[in-house]
């Protein structure tokens, strides 16, 4: 009688998890499956690198203005205005951050297509997380890898003089 030994296969590593937290209603965990729910948009970008030139990819991915809009950014919708006070910083698992503001990504203001990429170049990016995206930026700065956490602050008042020592000066000399 043979016996065939076979060695176990390892199990596959997790899913890269991606948590919201902030100044949201419901801030969430989510993974790039998870990312699939939303309308997936595919953009070419061509990042200049310092160091290695030019760099053409594809990347494909929901807007991340739409998925953070679903997670309830904590602004007054009847203040247009209210959500310009908002900043989002974005964390990758190798420690890169970049920050951007919720005008550039909202659809009254700047209105850039920033993805959540859940691909790129065809591979999906499921175990390695997701990927920062901005399109309209020249250099690939702001592009991060293995997205780990993204956070919306609100924190900042939303009227002169609120913080302190702070007061916009008026034409004419006067404050308000």
């Amino acid at each position: 009688m043979s016996q065939s030994l076979t060695q176990p296969t390892p199990p596959a590593p997790p899913l890269a998890e991606l948590a919201l937290t902030g100044d949201l209603a419901r801030p969430a965990l989510l993974t790039v499956p998870d990312l699939l729910a939303w309308p997936q948009h595919r953009v070419r970008v061509a990042f200049e690198c310092a160091g290695s030139g030019v760099r053409h990819h594809g990347f494909e991915g929901p807007l991340l203005h739409d998925v953070l809009r679903d997670a309830g950014p904590r602004f007054d919708p009847a203040r247009r205005k209210d959500r310009l006070r908002f900043l989002i910083a974005v964390a990758g698992a190798d420690g890169h951050h970049a920050l951007l503001t919720w005008a550039e990504i909202d659809p009254d203001f700047a209105d850039a297509p920033v993805l959540l990429a859940v691909g790129i170049d065809g591979t999906p990016l499921d175990r390695a997380g997701p990927q920062l995206v901005l399109p309209q930026d020249r250099c690939g700065a702001r592009h991060i890898s293995g997205i780990n956490t993204i956070k919306v602050d609100g924190c900042y008042p939303s009227r002169p003089g609120g913080i302190t020592g702070w007061t916009a000066a008026q034409p004419g000399g006067t404050t308000g």
